[in-house]
């Protein structure tokens, strides 16, 4: 058997196992602390209300009601 026969396919092997070292790899690992999570939430708010002059001035004239 020739040397130069055996070059072709020596030279895929040596590619191949060149390309299978690249693959890449996911590991996943449960982590060594609990997960925390810090929530600094601020809620402000403000409801108005807007009545009738109306009722404003009924609610007045009849404050004994409440």
């Amino acid at each position: 058997m020739k040397l130069t026969s055996l070059l072709p396919p020596l030279a895929l092997l040596i590619a191949l196992a060149g390309v299978s070292g690249c693959s890449p790899r996911v590991e996943v690992a449960v982590p060594s602390e609990p997960i925390t999570i810090n929530l600094n939430v601020k809620i402000e708010h403000e409801i108005l209300v807007k009545v009738d002059r109306e009722i404003d001035d009924l609610l007045s004239e009849n404050s004994d009601i409440f």
